[in-house]
């Protein structure tokens, strides 16, 4: 391995772990969503079928950018395209 391979998976490291903050803007929107649903069933009970089922989808539309960035990660860390055959 030459310095140019050392140094694209030494980049390809930095670029996974960047990656994988994007897993804390789900995590903090998800326990946003959820605290303001928990609030909402404690002013109306009523609701919480409509308020659950609506969280719900929304914490996996948000969960989405989190897997996103995981997968980001996972090509920069195991697929090495200038790895000798």
């Amino acid at each position: 391995m030459g310095f140019d391979q050392n140094f694209i998976y030494g980049c390809s490291a930095i670029g996974a772990g960047l990656a994988l903050i994007a897993g804390v803007g789900p995590g903090v929107g998800q326990g946003i969503a959820a605290g303001h649903a928990a609030s909402a069933v404690g002013r109306n009970p009523g609701a919480k079928g409509d308020i659950t089922s609506t969280m719900l989808l929304g914490q996996a539309v948000a969960e989405t950018t989190g897997l996103y960035g995981l997968l980001v990660a996972m090509l920069l860390m195991f697929v090495k395209p200038f790895q000798a055959v």
